[in-house]
């Protein structure tokens, strides 16, 4: 890969990461995805499953969506799909079905990754159709927000815990 396709691909997952960023100002575990067309992004989507109360609200289904409108197709040929975390099985899934031929993602996702993690779906020859698949672009920072993310989460439990334990103590006496 050289240095042009290097620093592209950075710009555009700094435009993921930043839809990331929105997700977890909202609650919402922070992924974002946005997809390229002809150098251009054209469409942008993060998480918000929590907000909705829908489980296939994910980043990636939200991008293809929106690519989709734009293109006025549901092939999303001559695409690239930037991801901060490696897709979930149902994510990969909606990957093969539009046909987007490259997907570049940041982080790793040990427990539900299908791109390289625990299966490998965007590059299965039983498939009628295969990925390029770029891994690891700004996984560090992409990594990073998520770490963040749930180490805030688990504090905010942890005090909750302990202030339903001192109301409890405090109604008892």
């Amino acid at each position: 890969m050289n240095v042009e396709i290097n620093n592209k691909d950075r710009q555009f997952m700094m435009a993921a990461i930043e839809e990331a960023k929105i997700a977890g100002s909202l609650g919402e575990v922070p992924i974002g995805a946005v997809i390229v067309f002809q150098g251009e992004i054209i469409a942008r989507a993060h998480n918000l499953r929590e907000s909705t109360q829908n489980a296939v609200t994910h980043a990636e289904l939200l991008a293809i969506q929106e690519a989709c409108k734009v293109i006025g197709s549901w092939r999303l040929e001559e695409t690239t799909l930037y991801v901060t975390l490696e897709p979930c099985p149902m994510c990969a899934g909606a990957i093969l079905q539009s046909r987007i031929p490259r997907v570049v993602y940041g982080a790793r996702d040990l427990k539900a990754g299908c791109v390289d993690s625990l299966y490998q779906l965007l590059n299965d020859p039983r498939f009628n159709h295969e990925c390029d698949v770029t891994e690891g672009v700004l996984a560090e920072d992409c990594g990073q927000l998520l770490t963040d993310f749930f180490r805030a989460l688990r504090g905010r439990k942890k005090e909750e815990k302990r202030l339903r334990k001192l109301l409890a103590e405090s109604e008892e006496q």
